[in-house]
Formats: structure tokens, sequence, C-alpha cells
């Protein structure tokens, strides 16, 4: 207030922030549970304080600052609501039940580590084969040729590139149980 007792300005009213400031932050960490998140929204106080542009009159300033960080935070309590609201729903949408009970859709960290090991075993199988076995496997299974495609590509017959391909399944077969022994 000023001396003759009437209504403040803005400058006066960041000026009643300013002197107020920390029993704001302990009244809203009291609220929030949080002096944190008190903190934070006693800054945003300030910030909307500062910006006033003192065409407003203030009787009450502790009142107004109480009101307008009440104000605040009730705002951000909302937001948070729906924010959280929103990320359940979204997580609803990408999670997996089975009988109630939530199912991971991604491989533990296990599961990655036995599939990498799985891969490089079967890498270093398929390096392993015979060149023109190789081969027919690399352009069969992993550039996707058909087995007519394939035998055009190594000038064989069709015939060839199955036995191929069946050896060197076999092969890799048996690596793979080798190594899971």
């Amino acid at each position: 207030m000023d001396g003759a007792g009437g209504p403040e300005r803005p400058n006066d009213l960041l000026d009643a922030y300013l002197s107020r400031r920390d029993d704001l932050v302990r009244f809203f960490a009291a609220r929030l549970r949080s002096m944190a998140a008190a903190e934070d929204l006693v800054q945003d106080l300030y910030v909307r304080v500062a910006s006033l542009d003192g065409s407003e009159t203030v009787e009450n300033p502790s009142a107004y600052l109480y009101r307008l960080a009440s104000n605040l935070m009730l705002d951000r309590l909302r937001s948070d609501r729906r924010s959280g609201a929103r990320e359940d729903a979204w997580a609803q949408t990408q999670r997996l039940e089975l009988h109630g009970e939530a199912v991971a859709d991604e491989p533990s960290a296990e599961q990655n580590v036995a599939a990498r090991q799985r891969l490089a075993t079967l890498a270093h199988a398929v390096s392993g084969l015979p060149p023109k076995t190789r081969r027919a496997f690399e352009l069969h299974k992993l550039q996707g040729l058909t087995q007519e495609e394939t035998a055009q590509a190594l000038g064989v017959s069709r015939k060839t590139v199955e036995k191929q391909i069946s050896a060197a399944l076999q092969r890799l077969l048996a690596k793979l149980n080798e190594d899971s022994s």
C-alpha cells in the first residue's frame, strides 16, 4: 500500500510478492507436496505479476497473490491430469493383456542377447557353406529371388537350386542345433 492507504500499483504488487515469496513457497509446497513444484509455481506467479501493465489497481495484494497463485496451481493440476489421462489412454492402446495381466510386447534383454547370438551363429554358418550353395541360399533366402530366378542368375537348373538350398538349410539347422546344446 502507498502512504495514503490507497490501492497498490503493479510495482507495489511486485514488492508485495518479493516480501511474501518465501511464505508463498511454503504455502504451495504444503499443498503440492513438492518443494520443486511450489518453486515453479511461485516463479510462474512472479512472471505473471511482473507482466501486469499497471492499469489494474489491487486493494489487497496478499489476497491477490494467493488467489493468482491458486489459479495457476489449479490450471497446472488440470493440465497434468489431462496429460496423465492422454498418456494412460495411449499406453492402453500400446499394451497387450492376457488374463488381465500386462504382457510385454518387447523381448527381454536376455532374449535380445540370445537372438543376437543365434544370428551371429547363423551368419558364421552361412559363411562356412560351399560357395555355390551359399550363393544359391543368399539369392533365394536373403535377396528374395524365386528358385527359378536364382537358377537363371546362377546358370543352373531349378532342381540344382532346390538341392543347394535344401543342403544349406540342413547345414544351418544342424549348426544351430549343435550350438543350442
